[in-house]
């Protein structure tokens, strides 16, 4: 072997007259390795596969095996030609690197596998070459976890379909988790594999798995008590999903673990109160820059109508407290529920489990719903419902009472804008007939200075002076007549004085009311 290993010769030329000694503990693939390499060496027939390429790979490069013809080159050819083309050799390659570790990653090997296997996978995804399509995922459970993240930074290279990177991520941590439940008497061994898988998870951004697998993860992390920062991670994965989620997902992470009683409400309750900062923090985002488009308006409602179904069935649990169904139920804001109907039967079925309450217990069971925002139907439920503390009864009769007042203003607001129409044109045709009245008197006026003009250059008799006084009088009072008409008084306090005689030998007795308005007489 001296002529063809390097290794082993630079060993028997320090000393060519003594015994030599080699030291190959630290020989990748260790004995079987060393094997194949002296059978090489020596012509003998070998047979290089998937499983012992890399080792042999590793081997001949620990030995310093340069020959033309050596074992590396020889290796490099089967991977090229045979042990990288196909997806479950590729996978086994890989696996192998497992122990051959930093070796085989400086050498190449990792990569170039986990590389191979990343574009069989996309193949695969195009174009299937088995059934079922989603045969490969089933490969994918021989990896390790530090395997398979390779496996997954490939894909994003290769740029893969997100819903391909799901696909494998979700496939991979389902048979591990499958591994995790078989066997829950080795905690130790169950729960370094789930954090390692969990570390492996793409992010959401990169490939969004499914809500119910995460809340799967996350109830088995709880159960083999995992460290927290797994368990918060999975927390905020689950609510960034939390709109796809159902009643029976979340459910299922606040059972035990052998889902009969509900331990974990405090988990449940950071999940939604995660998903409701994350909303308000997008909307805030979508409301100062005009790209609002990534946010889903619906989906706040979606996970209040889910809590609300969650709650319900949480209520019938006679141990859980007031404090923990209050911190689940209220996690969601009041205003996010367009109607109380679902959270009005989730506190009902609380009460009716819980009868032992009193007033204000059961006040503060009631805090989580807002009785204004119940239908008819819930309302008068809830007017009828014995179980209900006093002031909740008494809000939504006073809410039906408002109602009934709101609608009878409504209907009098009406009549008072038809009786203002009304009064507006009536206003409209007096204005014009007092526009008429003034042009009327203006033109007696007129002629009554006329008149008093024509009456100054004549001095006549008595008899001659009654006449004309007697017409004065006549137009005078045709005068004071129309400013009576104008009068605002005239059917009040007022009185008229056009019949008042005018005489300069007598000073009649006149008493004057307050604010007298006189006509000339």
């Amino acid at each position: 072997m001296v002529p063809r290993c390097g290794y082993i010769r630079r060993a028997v030329a320090k000393d060519p007259s003594a015994a030599v000694e080699l030291d190959l503990s630290a020989l990748p693939g260790g004995a079987d390795a060393f094997e194949k390499a002296a059978r090489y060496c020596y012509g003998a027939n070998f047979e290089i596969t998937a499983r012992n390429a890399a080792a042999l790979r590793c081997a001949a490069a620990f030995l310093d095996m340069q020959h033309p013809a050596d074992l590396a080159r020889r290796v490099e050819e089967f991977l090229a030609q045979a042990g990288l083309r196909a997806l479950p050799s590729a996978v086994t390659v890989l696996r192998s690197c497992e122990a051959l570790l930093p070796a085989a990653e400086e050498l190449g090997v990792v990569r170039r596998a986990a590389d191979a296997v990343a574009l069989r996978i996309c193949n695969e995804a195009l174009f299937p070459t088995r059934t079922p399509p989603g045969w490969w995922t089933a490969e994918l459970a021989a990896l390790s976890p530090a395997s398979f993240q390779k496996v997954a930074t490939a894909l994003r290279c290769r740029r893969a379909d997100p819903k391909v990177l799901a696909n494998a991520a979700s496939a991979y941590a389902e048979l591990a988790l499958a591994e995790v439940l078989a066997d829950p008497r080795d905690r130790e061994d169950q729960r370094a594999l789930l954090e390692s898988v969990v570390d492996v998870l793409p992010s959401a951004a990169d490939a969004p798995i499914s809500a119910a697998f995460l809340c799967r993860l996350l109830h088995a992390a709880i159960t083999t008590e995992a460290s927290a920062k797994t368990c918060r991670d999975l927390e905020l994965r689950v609510a960034a999903v939390l709109d796809q989620a159902t009643a029976g997902d979340l459910l299922g992470v606040a059972l035990d673990g052998a889902g009969e009683r509900v331990r974990n409400t405090d988990t449940v309750r950071r999940v939604i109160a995660a998903f409701v900062e994350r909303h308000a923090g997008r909307s805030r985002r979508a409301s100062l820059s005009s790209g609002g488009a990534e946010l889903d308006p619906g989906a706040m409602e979606k996970v209040a109508r889910t809590v609300d179904e969650l709650m319900a069935e949480l209520a019938t649990e006679e141990s859980l407290a007031i404090s923990k169904f209050v911190g689940v139920a209220g996690a969601v804001p009041k205003e996010a529920r367009a109607s109380h109907d679902c959270v009005y039967r989730a506190v009902d079925i609380y009460l009716k489990t819980h009868p032992a309450l009193d007033e204000i217990e059961r006040e503060k069971v009631c805090s989580v719903m807002d009785p204004l925002k119940l239908s008819y139907q819930a309302r008068l439920h809830a007017s009828q419902n014995k179980r209900l503390p006093l002031q909740v009864v008494l809000s939504a009769l006073y809410y039906d009472q408002l109602k009934l007042r709101s609608a009878a203003a409504g209907v009098d607001e009406g009549w008072d804008t038809q009786t203002a129409a009304g009064k507006a044109r009536a206003q409209a045709r007096a204005d014009a007939s007092l526009a008429r009245e003034n042009e009327a008197l203006r033109s007696e006026l007129a002629r009554m200075r006329a008149f008093v003009s024509g009456m100054q250059p004549s001095k006549g008799s008595g008899s001659s002076r009654a006449a004309p006084a007697g017409k004065k009088a006549s137009l005078l009072g045709s005068v004071s007549r129309t400013l009576s008409r104008l009068n605002p008084f005239k059917g009040g306090w007022a009185k008229d004085t056009a019949s008042i005689a005018d005489s300069r030998n007598a000073m009649p007795h006149v008493v004057k009311p307050k604010r007298r308005r006189f006509s000339i007489s």
